[in-house]
């Protein structure tokens, strides 16, 4: 099933399944089987829905409702950089001993078909398509061989990336979390329902050019050892989410033209979990940042 969450015609925020085109409501507006998606994941909902249960939930086109993020409101974002060994390669950092970690707010993310708001103190733009994986129980010093036990489901995800901003220290988070820059979504898709995740297909387009194209199998740290890793020092919950890296093919590599414009169309595909799409524009001018990415490196 395609898990969604999303804004009603009447505005109010809810969640349901997708299918064929047309969606259930089962969350407040609905049939108020949970409050939220993010509920649904924590009282063990999500995933164990049959078909019997969308019966009775009111339905609505899917072209009529506003996508949001998969999960609106989740505790921790983990994010994993230079985690496919064509991005390692491109970008210099290969050799790596540990994963590469970084945080990104949940209120900076935005769901299919919203803007991906290029901010005005960027000059660097760009995306990154990636897999996210979704928490499903406790988890805390999770074994490799158990990590699965704890995915409940998994979704598209483009950590959209403002590089002069990343760049200009060595942490990244100021790059990682501009407003309206981490597309989620269109659908969560339980865990069980994909098989082996190894076998799926990542695929990311700019206007019909495909940039990134890679197996999950070619991830260098693959997900037990993230799960392994990240719950070593962190406890996950459930709703907690990790986004578990981007392949080769980024703008900043790809050469004149690569990274983003206003009007540019950025779409996200893994197999099975439908397309995450998102259009490019310009942050108002009267936003701007009081000193530049740029300046901050150099400054003092």
């Amino acid at each position: 099933m395609n898990y969604v969450s999303f804004s009603a015609p009447d505005g109010t925020a809810t969640w349901g399944v997708a299918d064929r085109g047309t969606v259930h409501d089962l969350g407040p507006s609905g049939k108020g089987l949970a409050p939220s998606l993010h509920s649904a994941v924590v009282q063990g909902v999500f995933g164990r829905l049959t078909p019997a249960d969308l019966t009775g939930a009111p339905t609505h086109a899917e072209g009529e409702i506003s996508h949001l993020p998969c999960l609106t409101a989740p505790g921790k974002i983990i994010c994993i950089g230079v985690n496919y060994r064509t991005h390692q390669e491109e970008s210099g950092r290969t050799g790596q001993t540990a994963p590469t970690v970084f945080t990104r707010f949940a209120d900076t993310q935005m769901g299919h078909l919203a803007p991906a708001v290029k901010p005005a103190s960027t000059g660097k733009f760009d995306y990154e398509g990636e897999m996210a994986l979704v928490i499903g129980k406790e988890a805390w010093h999770v074994a490799p061989e158990e990590a699965f036990d704890h995915v409940a489901g998994y979704a598209n995800y483009n950590d959209f990336s403002a590089r002069d901003w990343q760049k200009a220290a060595s942490q990244w988070i100021p790059g990682k979390n501009f407003p309206a820059t981490g597309g989620f979504g269109p659908y969560l898709v339980p865990a069980a329902d994909l098989g082996d995740v190894r076998e799926l297909t990542l695929e990311t387009r700019v206007n019909g050019e495909v940039r990134q194209h890679a197996s999950v199998a070619d991830l260098y740290f693959d997900i037990p050892t993230l799960i392994a890793y990240v719950t070593g020092f962190t406890r996950l919950h459930p709703g907690d989410v990790i986004v578990t890296g981007t392949p080769g093919g980024v703008g900043l590599f790809w050469g004149e033209g690569g990274l983003l414009d206003a009007g540019d169309v950025v779409e996200v595909e893994v197999t099975g979990l439908g397309v995450l799409r998102n259009t490019v524009q310009d942050e108002s001018s009267t936003a701007q940042a009081p000193q530049d990415a740029g300046s901050l490196a150099h400054a003092g």
